[in-house]
């Protein structure tokens, strides 16, 4: 049987690769210390005999006694909402946390996927985000917690592969939505959606004509699974994303739409210094290597994430 040890399995994209990987008949061991993860993303995965909970910090050395076939590094904490408080534990997690996970991956044999992230590439001066770029990043700003971290991740990953041979895939991931959000997430989707369910405005931050390029939960699994299991793509990084690109007040009409409430914007100053003015990935690399693409709509991802908030948090 294969095993995957999935490191962030608490979180929304963690939790919904473990319900993909446990539905195709892979056993998983769930690894997260909750710090933003929450154990009700994984509660009805807890009878299942292929799911195995482990509670722990990975910036901790440990280990487990099962072989693993595949390791999946989706442990950060993401938001920007997190970046003040946080920061110390995002940079352990993405660089002495993956370091653990390399040395984890080399005693079993393993193939590592590094979950990096769009905001490698910064504010970004090539438009759309190909994997050749190298990013325009503030080193000191207040992102780059985050960006950096994220950043000298995959040179920790690339660099232990090179010395030790491990097998590993880089994936940077772009705008993720779905059930199971975190709602005080901070970001737009969450931000909207509890506005819209509570019938109040939607804020609009920095006069909404920044862009973003936004990916249903259960497409990313998807990539993400295809990466890992395809040997061609072993030493690479891909993008990640839906390549559709909008402004945040078209995605403020289209979930007004979704909901049925009239479209009320409030606009408000931007809150946060460094947020990119546009952000949309070139997937063409990995559409070649394992003819992987988007099939969730905007519309339809917004429908399913909406009724599960309005399950969640509605009146």
């Amino acid at each position: 049987m294969t095993t995957a040890l999935i490191a962030g399995a608490a979180g929304l994209v963690g939790s919904a690769l473990c319900r993909h990987l446990m539905a195709q008949g892979t056993a998983v061991i769930a690894v997260d210390n909750l710090c933003t993860g929450s154990m009700e993303n994984l509660a009805e995965l807890q009878t299942n005999p292929l799911f195995q909970w482990l509670e722990q910090d990975i910036c901790q050395p440990f280990t487990v006694t099962e072989s693993l076939d595949y390791i999946y590094h989706m442990a950060s904490p993401a938001s920007p909402d997190d970046f003040d408080a946080m920061a110390l534990d995002i940079i352990w997690v993405n660089t002495v946390g993956t370091r653990n996970l390399l040395d984890l991956a080399k005693t079993h044999n393993a193939k590592l996927l590094f979950a990096s992230t769009s905001e490698v590439y910064g504010n970004p001066l090539v438009h759309p985000q190909v994997e050749s770029y190298w990013g325009n990043v503030n080193p000191n700003g207040e992102r780059s917690c985050y960006d950096e971290s994220k950043r000298l991740g995959e040179s920790i990953v690339s660099n232990y592969s090179r010395l030790h041979g491990v097998r590993y895939t880089l994936a940077r991931i772009f705008n993720t939505y779905g059930p199971r959000m975190r709602a005080q997430d901070g970001r737009v989707v969450p931000n909207f959606l509890l506005q819209a369910i509570r019938q109040q405005p939607l804020e609009l931050h920095g006069g909404g004509q920044q862009t973003r390029s936004f990916c249903y939960v259960d497409d990313l699994v998807r990539g993400l699974v295809g990466l890992m299991e395809s040997p061609v793509t072993d030493g690479d990084v891909y993008n990640v994303g839906n390549p559709n690109e909008c402004t945040i007040e078209a995605f403020a009409r289209t979930l007004s739409h979704v909901a049925g409430i009239d479209l009320r914007l409030n606009p408000v100053p931007s809150p946060r210094r460094d947020d990119p003015e546009r952000r949309r990935p070139d997937i063409s690399k990995i559409k070649a290597a394992i003819g992987w693409e988007p099939q969730v709509n905007l519309e339809e991802g917004l429908r399913l994430t909406l009724a599960d908030f309005a399950t969640r948090f509605g009146t």
